[in-house]
């Protein structure tokens, strides 16, 4: 707001008025001296160092056309009613009397100010990680006491209490479960597709999801010593141990400070040797110092990522900041986790068996019926693609659930039994050896096999799997052609990894299987161990810690709130193929930028020695810093052009 007048009333001479040049400095003051602040704060501690970074060229060229122009105000010819900026080349006793800087000043601090508040602006979002994940967890608990439930807060909770947990509700606290039978889904936390039977005597995890029946569970562990709390200390160290990109721009000012600095010095002594004016030798030191600070710098970055943040969301890929981009270029591996990323992450029936003399439809119609009475997550599968198939089912009489095992019920006058082969054969209904062959291969291939029986034998072998999204292997084709080589990474057992990398063209030696969370962090240690840049894609609670440690994170936008703070780079539409795409687009944003902060520097250290030799006014030194600027934006605005398949 104070700084736009400013600017046009410098840089227009049509809208300068009577003592408009007053007017200016009251409004560039504060900018310079107030929002210039944390430059000058960082010049100086930089300057007690005796380091230089880009702080120390703003804050120089910054306080020096503002000091000018206070100079010119007051003792020289700039303050006098019905001044006007003189645009020449040359530099002379009388334009630097006469000459103010204030555009330069407070268009210089609050381009690069707006810089810095975009990418602070991301970087706020980096501790939400932890609060998704520990949000995750129950709120209150229904605490046993003398036979009776007593609803309290989770953090009151103490190991050896007993609390109740019903259908559908969050486990609260890790503990061991003494009264109940149920399934529980840990997909969440383990990675795992297939909800885990637990029974008495059996462990159980905080914030997994009881889907079953009724559980009592014996607190062990409670607050920090839980697997949530480990993780989300997993995830922080992750972060904090992420060496941050180190800035570009400040790597160049390292050397190009000093050299500007050497230069204006130079260029006053040398004036002054040669019995210049002092007024005309300072004129030309200053000009150095402004023109070697660029308005550009402010604009390389933010545009470029503005732009091409802007077109990664039309396609469906979120940029979180630019310290993320550099990495994108060095990246050699990919890490993908398996369920919701590579795999759609939901059970599905995905094979139907059935014996000589069986109708299919038939089978699907009586097991389904059967099944949608239950409240097993397997159960709900079934049940489902048999509505789907078959249309709306019968319905069941005389239910039973029988835990561990499967379940029954009188459907149509026939008596039916969808479970494990345990159950039928307990209700002696022998199983035939197609049938038997067929559950073999089944669970070899890490699915869940439902055996349905009904007159007197088994009918049927129903297999449920989480199945491959369509797009993941054209998604593993486009990453190799990126020059990454892929390894899928999952909880779940070695036979399902192995079935879903074939699906997918990923050979068994580049499967990681059976990983828990914790371990999933050391397999991407181990692999950036071996001197690789590793990218890591997921979508769940149990891969926030390994997105955090990659080198560059990519979550699934359809995944957990805690997978998606943790990740450099969201995929929108949770299509595997899109994180080729955002690998691109980075690529190519990142090419910008760099492309952006050279032209900022190289129309600026081209005019330097024009400056020093006393050829080039500060005047027109903005003037060069404006097209500098306008060339900046107009090579940003390219990536609008950006298309998914380049």
């Amino acid at each position: 707001m104070l700084t736009v007048p400013v600017v046009l009333l410098s840089m227009v001479p049509a809208l300068q008025f009577d003592d408009w040049q007053w007017l200016a400095f009251a409004l560039t003051g504060p900018v310079v001296v107030y929002g210039g602040l944390p430059f000058h704060r960082a010049a100086w501690t930089n300057l007690r160092h005796g380091a230089a970074t880009m702080d120390t060229l703003v804050s120089l060229g910054t306080l020096a056309a503002f000091g000018w122009s206070v100079w010119a105000l007051f003792l020289g010819d700039a303050g006098m009613p019905g001044m006007r900026h003189a645009f020449t080349l040359a530099v002379g006793t009388g334009d630097a009397s006469s000459t103010l800087y204030l555009e330069t000043a407070a268009a210089v601090t609050t381009l690069i100010l707006l810089g810095r508040w975009l990418e602070a602006r991301s970087k706020r979002r980096a501790g939400a990680a932890l609060h998704a994940l520990l949000d995750l967890g129950a709120k209150d608990v229904a605490v046993l006491r003398d036979g009776r439930e007593q609803r309290v807060p989770v953090a009151r909770l103490v190991p050896g209490m007993r609390f109740v947990v019903r259908p559908g509700e969050k486990i609260a606290t890790d503990g061991t479960v003494v009264e109940g039978a149920s399934a529980v889904d840990a997909s969440m936390l383990t990675g795992e597709s297939v909800p885990v039977e637990v029974s008495v005597g059996d462990t159980v995890t905080g914030a997994t999801v009881n889907a079953g029946g009724r559980l009592v569970v014996e607190a062990t562990r409670v607050g920090a010593d839980t697997q949530l709390a480990r993780m989300a200390r997993l995830v922080e160290e992750a972060q904090n141990g992420k060496a941050a990109a180190q800035r570009l721009a400040d790597r160049i000012s390292a050397v190009f400070v000093p050299v500007v600095i050497l230069i204006a010095l130079g260029t006053l002594v040398a004036w002054l040797l040669a019995d210049a004016d002092p007024t005309a030798a300072f004129t030309a030191a200053v000009a150095v110092l402004i023109i070697a600070c660029p308005c550009a710098l402010g604009l390389a970055t933010p545009t470029a990522l503005m732009v091409g943040t802007g077109r990664g969301a039309q396609l469906g890929i979120l940029i979180k900041g630019p310290e993320v981009l550099e990495t994108t270029r060095r990246v050699d591996t990919v890490v993908l986790d398996k369920t919701g990323t590579v795999t759609t992450g939901r059970m599905s029936l995905v094979a139907v068996h059935t014996a000589d003399g069986t109708d299919e439809r038939q089978a699907l119609r009586l097991a389904g019926a059967v099944e949608h009475a239950s409240e097993h997550p397997v159960a709900a599968a079934l049940a489902a693609a048999a509505a789907e198939r078959t249309g709306q089912l019968p319905p069941v009489d005389a239910f039973a659930n029988v835990p561990g095992l499967g379940v029954q019920g009188t459907v149509e006058g026939r008596t039916v039994v969808a479970g494990r082969e345990a159950l039928l054969t307990a209700r002696s209904l022998p199983i035939p050896a197609e049938l038997a062959a067929a559950r073999a291969a089944a669970e070899r291939a890490g699915r869940t096999a439902v055996v349905v029986g009904w007159d007197g034998s088994a009918r049927a072998v129903l297999e449920i799997a989480d199945t491959v999204k369509p797009t993941s292997a054209t998604a593993v084709a486009d990453l190799r052609a990126l020059g990454l080589r892929p390894v899928l990474l999952t909880g779940d057992n070695r036979a399902v990894a192995e079935a879903v990398a074939a699906e997918v063209g990923i050979p068994a030696e580049d499967v990681l299987a059976e990983v828990l969370p914790e371990d999933k962090v050391a397999a991407v240690k181990r692999l950036q161990a071996e001197g690789r840049s590793v990218a890591m894609v997921g979508d769940g609670v149990n891969d926030a810690a390994a997105l955090a440690q990659a080198d560059l994170g990519l979550a699934m936008g359809t995944g957990t709130d805690a997978a998606i703070e943790a990740g450099d780079l969201t995929l929108v539409r949770g299509d595997l193929r899109t994180a080729g795409d955002a690998i691109r687009l980075a690529r190519r944003t990142l090419g910008t930028i760099k492309g952006n902060l050279f032209w900022a520097f190289a129309y600026n250290v081209a005019a330097i020695p024009l400056a020093a030799a006393g050829l080039l006014n500060p005047v027109v030194a903005g003037a060069t810093m404006a097209f500098s600027s306008v060339f900046v934006v107009t090579n940003s605005l390219r990536l609008r052009r950006f298309d998914a398949s380049s």
